[in-house]
C-alpha cells in the first residue's frame, strides 16, 4: 500500500489528521513529525517499539480496542496502530519565556486547565495572540490539542504563538513561579479582576468548561480573580472569560 494512502483527515477523533499502519507510524516517529497521541490495539515487539519511541518523545500512548481504530479509520487496514497528528509544532515552557525575553518585557502567559472543547481552545489561542501573550500552556491529557479544528478556530494564530504541552500543569506552575511569574487563577471566589494588579510577569489559569480549575491547580495559584456576574447565568464561556481577563492585563500593562 502506498504510504500516502495511510494518511487521512478524519473527523471522528478530535478532528485530527491521522496516520495509520505500523510502518507509516514508525516513520512518522523517526522523522519527528508533531503527534498528539498514538492509539494501539495490537501487541508484539513492533508495537512495543512504537510505544517506547512515542513515550520517549513525550507523546501520549492510548491502548484501545480494534473498534476504536475502525471508528477512526473506517474500512481501511489500520494494522493495529493509529497516530493522531498535530497541525502545528509544540513548543516548551522555556520557549515561551524566551519569547518574552526577546520582546524585552515581563512574561504574559495563558495556562489552560483541561479546556476540552477545541473551539474554546482555538478561540483562546486567537485572543492570546491578538493580546500579545507570549504563549499558551496546555496539559497532555484531558485537553483539546492542536487539531485542525483548533487551528481553524484560532484563525491561524496557532502558527504565531508558542503552545507548550506539558505532562503536569502544577509542576509547570512551580517552574514559572521560580522565574518570578505570578499565577492568577480565574475563579468565582476571587477578587474583582479590575482591582487586581496584573502588571509584571503573570500567568492566567483558565479552568475547564464544566468544572473550572482542578483542586491542585487552584491551590498552586498566587491569586484568584473573578468577573462580576449580574445576570441569571452565573458563568461565561471559557474563551470569552479568558479574553476579558487578558485585555484587562493589556490595559494595565500598557499604562
Amino acid at each position: 500500500m502506498n504510504d500516502k494512502k495511510n494518511y487521512q483527515n478524519n473527523n471522528n477523533t478530535e478532528d485530527d489528521n491521522i496516520i495509520f499502519g505500523k510502518n507509516p507510524v514508525m516513520e512518522a516517529l523517526k522523522s519527528g513529525q508533531p503527534i498528539n497521541s498514538i492509539y494501539i490495539s495490537g501487541s508484539g515487539s513492533l508495537f512495543s517499539k512504537i510505544s517506547s519511541m512515542a513515550k520517549e518523545n513525550g507523546i501520549v500512548v492510548k491502548n484501545v480496542d480494534d473498534k476504536k481504530l475502525h471508528q477512526m479509520c473506517g474500512s481501511v487496514a489500520h494494522q493495529g496502530v493509529v497516530a493522531a497528528c498535530a497541525c502545528a509544532e509544540y513548543s516548551t515552557v522555556e520557549d515561551i519565556l524566551e519569547n518574552a525575553r526577546k520582546k524585552g518585557r515581563d512574561p504574559f502567559i495563558i495556562i489552560c486547565d483541561e479546556i476540552e472543547d477545541p473551539h474554546n481552545l482555538g478561540a483562546i489561542i486567537r485572543t492570546a495572540e491578538a493580546a500579545g501573550a507570549d504563549g499558551i500552556i496546555i496539559p497532555k491529557r484531558r485537553s483539546a490539542t492542536l487539531t485542525p479544528t483548533v487551528y481553524k478556530t484560532s484563525a491561524g494564530a496557532a502558527s504565531w504563538i508558542p503552545v507548550a504541552r506539558v505532562p503536569n500543569l502544577v509542576s509547570s506552575m512551580e517552574y514559572l513561579k521560580s522565574q518570578n511569574i505570578w499565577i492568577y487563577g480565574t475563579d468565582a471566589s476571587g477578587a474583582d479582576y479590575t482591582t487586581t494588579d496584573l502588571r509584571g510577569g503573570i500567568a492566567f489559569v483558565i479552568g475547564s468548561e464544566g468544572y473550572g480549575m482542578g483542586k491542585l491547580v487552584k491551590e498552586k495559584c498566587d491569586f484568584l480573580v473573578s468577573l462580576p456576574m449580574a445576570g441569571h447565568v452565573n458563568s461565561l464561556n471559557a474563551s470569552v472569560a479568558a479574553g476579558i481577563f487578558m485585555y484587562e492585563a493589556v490595559r494595565q500593562r500598557n499604562k
